[in-house]
């Protein structure tokens, strides 16, 4: 076939995302917000998350406990070792980071594992999934110092057909996973999808609940919405988790994010959700303003996180608010640290847990996976992360 002639000097022009997603509307109607979302974010080339590497940190657009220093890695590593000998210290473990962007806080877990018990760190496998190719670059040469113990996967069923004792957690990342968008109105939910309005501009349309799965989330949400009301749902938890418990023989799943229980989420009070965008470091409520440069973001129901575990096998352990979280299992490295003046390690660790700062405003949920101890159910989420959770909370 021969290729089309172009002018000299003006190579073929590249498709910008608000063009694509517009002829996807065009040629497939209104987009669910998921959809949307998958897009903005993830598509390969143009999405938020393809296109750089430096979204996260003070010159970039949102701030995580990763911005802080290296003592968040190294608290999770401690974690992450005493779950080792939990399992009985096995020759053969994993550790697998979901949302591992530019690799930073793998860099500062694996060094403190290598630092605090080398035989761990000789018997671990460190594995990333991480399907955008901008990211997994940035990834392998951050991590090249530690190329024997990582592993570079572009999806976690990978994983599946040699699965080992470990861990597997994603930091600040559930809360990035697509969601819905609907709307309470004369008794009914609506979905709000994005479509092409008059002005030629994208806008939301409502449309009737078609998904099943969607139906049967909002029946759990009961009835007692004014009209108006308009909020986030995800119904991809139990898709994003199984085959990561399909690729760990036991041991222990965990999510540090920013979220609540059921009850206090979708309290009648919280008209508008939590659906917001940032882009330095500026919140603003319009993701359709201009996808691909902004983040979208949207806190996180830990209760349905929790029930999707459950249905897969999972028993939650632990619901704790970061900073209670990160004073427990810091306890034996803050007892060392007893008698001496303050320092940049004391300082990261205020900021991590000071409930005024990112202790109060992150939660932690650990979900055991094919071992015996019993803990909280669902409903126990509930009551704990309503005692954890201050109302009305945004990021």
């Amino acid at each position: 076939m021969r290729v089309p002639d172009y002018p000299i000097g003006r190579p073929p022009a590249t498709p910008s995302l608000a063009a694509i997603l517009r002829e996807r509307i065009q040629r497939d109607g209104p987009l669910r917000f998921a959809d949307f979302m998958a897009l903005a974010l993830y598509e390969p080339t143009l999405g938020y998350y393809a296109r750089e590497t430096r979204q996260v940190g003070r010159d970039g657009d949102f701030f995580t406990s990763v911005s802080v220093g290296p003592l968040f890695g190294e608290l999770l590593a401690r974690r992450f070792l005493h779950e080792w000998r939990t399992l009985g210290s096995p020759a053969r473990w994993r550790i697998i980071e979901c949302g591992a962007h530019d690799g930073s806080l793998a860099h500062d877990i694996l060094q403190a594992i290598a630092q605090l018990d080398p035989k761990a760190f000789s018997a671990l496998e460190y594995a990333i999934p991480e399907p955008l190719p901008r990211l997994q670059a940035a990834q392998r040469e951050k991590l090249a110092t530690f190329d024997r113990q990582t592993r570079f996967l572009t999806d976690a069923s990978e994983l599946v057909a040699d699965p080992r004792p470990g861990i597997a957690f994603g930091n600040e990342l559930l809360d990035a996973l697509p969601f819905h968008v609907v709307e309470r109105n004369e008794n009914r939910w609506s979905e709000c999808r994005v479509a092409i309005n008059r002005d030629d501009q994208l806008g939301w349309e409502m449309h009737p609940i078609t998904d099943a799965t969607l139906r049967e989330a909002l029946a759990r949400l009961g009835d007692d919405f004014p009209d108006g009301y308009r909020t986030e749902v995800r119904t991809n938890f139990s898709d994003f988790l199984e085959p990561l418990t399909r690729s760990l023989t036991a041991g222990l799943l965990l999510w540090p994010d920013y979220g609540f229980a059921r009850p206090e989420y979708y309290h009648p009070d919280r008209k508008t959700g939590t659906l917001r965008t940032f882009s330095k470091h500026r919140a603003a409520e319009d993701p359709l303003a201009t996808p691909g440069e902004m983040d979208i973001t949207a806190h996180v129901d830990f209760t349905a996180v929790a029930e999707a575990a459950i249905a897969l096998g999972c028993q939650p352990t632990v619901f704790r608010n970061q900073g209670a979280w990160l004073t427990q299992i810091g306890r034996e490295w803050l007892l060392s640290l007893e008698g001496q003046t303050a320092s940049a390690e004391l300082r990261q660790f205020q900021t991590l847990t000071h409930p005024a700062h990112l202790g109060g405003s992150f939660h932690v949920l650990e979900l055991s996976w094919n071992q015996a101890a019993p803990g909280p159910s669902a409903a126990d989420c509930h009551r704990l992360a309503l005692q954890a959770c201050p109302p009305h909370q945004s990021r």
